[in-house]
């Protein structure tokens, strides 16, 4: 048996979980969470992720390899950041993320995208663990994605999986996206997105008042589950995918959106075999970047 240390970065907490690998099975041994250092400088949250790296380590006696999640952008080869969403953006430009904590340790580490892990931990372990051929979204401030095909995450030549940003809305005043371009999935499903068309300064505000009924609430949440319909519909024809796994805080909707996406679904995927792609919840929650994390360094090293 071996020891695999997880850290997930994100804008207001990193979560670390260190699992324990035997063959090809995984059990939790431990979990920690700790509030970012989010007003300080890339380098000084990187020196933060060494010191969580470290505590958590000691605590689980050890581990042999270790996985880092960022939520943006990085070299694959030198495991520098490029662009950190939510945490500082460009300023990250240029920051070792993977040498410190490396160096820390003295353990193989290897850096993924936040979207990528969450991904890869549902092909691995959770909704589509028996699926040969599966795409991911994750609905949350952004829309983040991956692909997984021949049960291997593709990557690409460093970003394949950006899935938020296709382009499903080709109307010269689409909505525009943080990206720059206009009508991408992300500016109609973000959570932004679905509070400001439901009447609420939050998304999760939305999603209360369209349980209790209330008409502007639930036509929010469907239009952006047409939008993220018309996306998986393009995922469908591109990959033929047994299943496609939706996760994040907006999926916490649940078939408020999943149902309008499926309908959606329906309605434009016409070449055959229709219907064999299944779109359902992600299964892993809240620790699924961390645990997509650990599996990453695992089978890396």
């Amino acid at each position: 048996m071996s020891r695999h240390l997880g850290l997930d970065l994100g804008a207001s907490a990193i979560k670390a979980v260190v699992l324990e690998r035997d063959g090809g099975s995984y059990r939790t041994l431990m979990t920690k969470v700790v509030d970012t250092l989010v007003h300080e400088t890339p380098e000084r949250i990187v020196a933060q992720l060494a010191d969580v790296s470290r505590d958590v380590a000691a605590g689980a006696g050890g581990v042999a390899t270790v996985g880092i999640t960022i939520p943006g952008t990085f070299d694959l080869t030198t495991g520098v950041a490029h662009f950190v969403t939510n945490l500082g953006g460009a300023s990250w430009d240029g920051v070792p993320v993977l040498e410190p904590v490396q160096d820390e340790l003295r353990a193989p580490t290897r850096l993924i995208n936040d979207a990528r892990a969450f991904g890869f931990a549902e092909s691995r372990l959770g909704a589509a663990r028996d699926c040969h051929t599966a795409a991911f979204y994750t609905l949350g401030t952004g829309v983040g994605g991956a692909v997984v095909v021949g049960r291997k995450l593709q990557l690409g030549y460093g970003s394949a999986g950006e899935l938020g940003h296709m382009t499903v809305d080709a109307n010269p005043d689409a909505p525009l996206c943080g990206c720059g371009n206009r009508g991408c999935v992300e500016a109609h499903v973000q959570a932004s997105a679905i509070a400001r068309a439901g009447g609420r300064d939050e998304a999760v505000g939305v999603v209360e008042a369209a349980r209790a009924g209330d008409a502007r609430a639930r036509e929010a949440l469907a239009e952006a589950g047409r939008w993220l319909g018309v996306a998986i519909a393009n995922m469908a024809m591109v990959l033929n995918p047994e299943r496609v796994v939706i996760g994040g805080g907006v999926a916490e909707a649940g078939e408020l959106i999943l149902g309008p996406a499926r309908e959606e679904v329906g309605r434009r995927v016409r070449v055959p075999p229709v219907g064999r792609t299944e779109v359902v919840p992600a299964e892993l929650g809240y620790e699924a970047g961390s645990i997509g994390a650990a599996v990453w360094g695992a089978e890396g090293a």
